[in-house]
This record gives C-alpha cells, sequence and structure tokens, in this order.
C-alpha cells in the first residue's frame, strides 16, 4: 500500500492517512477483505507514531470502511458504492459552500467558479 504523508498538508498525519485508505478503497486499489499493513507495520513504514495508525484504523473501522479480527489485523470491508458516492458528495458540498462563501467576500460569482471547474475538466481530458 502506498500512503505518501506530507507535513506541509494542513491536515493531521491520522487523516492524512485515513483519507489515502479511503480513496483506495473507493478506486478499487483495496478490495474488499483485503488486510491492512499492522498498525507497527504502517507506522514504521512511514516514520510515524503508531497511535497516529491506531488513530486512522480506529476512524477507519467507526465509519464503516475496516474491520478488525483479534489476533489477525484490520481488514477492508465490503462498501456500499453508492454510500461512498452520497459521503464524497456531502464533502464537495461542504468545501463549495466554503469556496463560494470566500468568493462571494472577493466578487466571484458561482457563474465563475462554474467556468473555472469546466476549464478545469477540459484540461483533464
Amino acid at each position: 500500500m502506498f500512503i505518501a504523508l506530507s507535513p506541509s498538508n494542513p491536515d493531521p498525519m491520522y487523516k492524512q492517512v485515513t483519507d489515502q485508505i479511503k480513496n483506495a478503497i473507493a478506486a478499487g486499489d483495496l478490495r474488499p477483505n483485503d488486510k491492512l499493513p499492522s498498525i507497527r507495520e504502517l507506522a514504521e513504514a512511514l516514520k510515524i507514531s503508531a497511535i497516529t495508525i491506531k488513530r486512522a484504523y480506529l476512524d477507519l473501522e467507526n465509519e464503516g470502511y475496516i474491520y478488525t479480527r483479534a489476533g489477525m489485523g484490520s481488514f477492508v470491508t465490503e462498501i456500499n458504492r453508492e454510500n461512498l458516492r452520497s459521503g464524497k458528495l456531502d464533502e464537495f458540498r461542504t468545501e463549495l459552500e466554503k469556496i463560494l462563501g470566500t468568493g462571494k467576500k472577493f466578487g466571484i460569482s458561482a457563474d465563475d467558479v462554474v467556468r473555472l471547474i469546466r476549464q478545469i475538466q477540459e484540461g483533464l481530458k
């Protein structure tokens, strides 16, 4: 599993780990019942505290992305793709509300933001 942590990212390390594992599950890179590295193994590989990984795994388990079997490790759960999509749409809505709020202060309209999104989308093709 490839996780890249960035000290310049404003998110705490545990959230960076959590988000990247969620993204790997959503992309299909991690499939149901795939075994995740142990807390100790991942902490050593990323050169961070095991407590940080433990927090990330606990959050993932509480959100239903993984399950843990005592003595066996942590595994990816069977995820409903529509629930993943719905959750991500909620995150997008929150971020877009922030963007539009900031834009309003600078005279940037929702239409301006939509134009930017379309320009970016064209660049990704």
